[in-house]
């Protein structure tokens, strides 16, 4: 399966909404189901740390876009704080440091229905020339 499309399958079975994009913030929901579970019947962590990825690289690419840049991912890290079986969840990402080279951010992943964070995650991103010629579809 192409990596786009293991991106799409993720962002279909997560019901993943951007609500918010800028490179100040980004803000995005969830719906965690038994689709996301892990052998033990909770959200397996990947799906986390892949909203910590997606969304944080989404606002640091818009951060840098109009500098005729994009942003990567070198570095993430993400904590598991609170077992999930459903829930919808909301996902916020917000710049720590934004530099010429490289950009961090933090991200927040709560419980809709109670405002409890359930995992944080950051991101350290580099930021990289866009490459010539044609760009794949956004």
């Amino acid at each position: 399966m192409p990596s786009g499309a293991i991106i799409e399958e993720f962002r279909r079975s997560a019901n993943f909404r951007i609500h918010e994009m800028s490179g100040a913030r980004a803000r995005a929901t969830l719906s965690l189901n038994e689709a996301h579970h892990q052998p033990f019947g909770i959200v397996h962590g990947g799906i986390y740390a892949t909203a910590v990825e997606g969304l944080a690289s989404a606002g640091a690419c818009a951060a840098v876009a109009d500098r005729g840049m994009y942003a990567v991912g070198t570095s993430n890290t993400t904590d598991f704080l609170r077992p999930v079986t459903v829930a919808d969840v909301e996902v916020v990402a917000e710049p720590i440091f934004q530099g010429r080279t490289q950009q961090l951010w933090q991200v927040s992943i709560t419980r809709i229905n109670d405002g409890k964070l359930v995992a944080k995650g950051q991101l350290r991103l580099q930021n990289l020339p866009l490459p010539e010629g044609p760009q794949p579809p956004s």
